[in-house]
């Protein structure tokens, strides 16, 4: 117990409990330890009773906690290689020099709607801000921004220069120190 308590390499966690197990192992009992170690005596108490009934295996985090996932990993992986395909509404050069698209109706660019349907069609259960969720946490954009600014087009001409950014804001007129609103 003693080399728990000191172990450098051991969790912080650990080592607090462990240390719980010492000073009550010293005479100390269960407000005093609280004290020392800064918790509530409750805390003290649950985990003295956890070492006596499995001993330092006890005094370790129970696993399987929290809310389970919805969506296996695989799921998320399709979700995120979905992401990577053309939406089925897309515009696409035939080699005959023809566009065509290979579903007229289905969305030329990914939304988290058409991903969520998308994703559903293929028979993943997930919503919405469930996919948003997803691609937040991969990193992953799931729209082109402003489409409107670049083009295939070789005589295409982009516009100018955007504004300066050092054009003077515009300061908000003083408020007035009288009141406003009359009660009688």
């Amino acid at each position: 117990m003693n080399r728990l308590v000191r172990a450098r390499k051991a969790p912080r966690d650990l080592a607090v409990r462990a240390r719980m197990v010492q000073l009550s192992w010293s005479g100390q009992r269960a407000p005093a330890i609280a004290d020392t170690l800064g918790c509530s005596a409750k805390t003290v108490r649950c985990w003295l009773h956890r070492f006596n009934c499995r001993g330092i295996a006890g005094l370790e985090d129970l696993g399987g906690q929290g809310r389970k996932r919805r969506i296996t990993e695989q799921d998320r992986s399709r979700i995120i290689a979905l992401v990577k395909t053309l939406p089925p509404g897309r515009l696409r050069w035939e080699p005959v020099g023809e566009l065509w698209a290979p579903d007229e109706l289905g969305p030329a660019e990914w939304t988290l709607s058409t991903l969520a349907a998308a994703a559903q069609a293929e028979g993943i259960q997930v919503g919405r801000s469930q996919v948003r969720r997803i691609l937040l946490a991969e990193g992953v954009r799931w729209r082109r921004p402003r489409s409107w600014t670049r083009s295939a087009d070789p005589d295409f001409a982009p516009k100018g220069r955007g504004s300066s950014a050092c054009t003077p804001t515009r300061r908000p007129a003083p408020r007035s120190s009288a009141p406003t609103n009359s009660v009688r």
